[in-house]
């Protein structure tokens, strides 16, 4: 901490200001009283940086549910279709990953990739299905 000395009339203040340093670089920081990092470089560097693991598991996780509609997709072109498990997994779709489940009142439950989803019938056959109000 270095004082600063300041004569205002006939008053006398001494002003004390404590160096801060930037939270990425660990430079000297110039500017607002309340300024973090000296560059906006540091400061996303700083955030990509603290978020880099849980952005990755994100981004794993949202590539794979894009694949799963995109699968889903290309096999149901025309909003309803038919396919067998083994067709749907030689494409590649991952059935741990969907976004949201829909429960009708007869018990069947259909798992959605954003609007495009699956309900599975008998013998390993799916019908594939399109949620055309789909909100989210």
């Amino acid at each position: 901490m270095s004082p600063i000395h300041l004569e205002v009339g006939n008053n006398n203040f001494t002003m004390v200001t404590e160096k801060k340093f930037c939270r990425e670089c660990k430079e000297e920081i110039h500017g607002r009283r309340d300024k973090q990092y000296c560059s906006d470089y540091c400061r996303a560097q700083h955030f990509n940086n603290r978020n880099a693991e849980i952005s990755n598991f994100m981004r794993k996780i949202n590539y794979t549910i894009r694949k799963n509609r995109s699968i889903l997709s290309d096999l149901n072109p025309k909003g309803k279709a038919k396919a067998h498990r083994m067709k749907l997994v030689d494409a590649g779709l991952n059935f741990d990953y969907f976004t949201n489940v829909y429960r009708t009142q007869s018990g069947k439950v259909y798992y959605f990739c954003y609007d495009q989803g699956y309900v599975e019938l008998e013998d390993d056959y799916y019908a594939l299905v399109i949620k055309e109000d789909y909100v989210g």
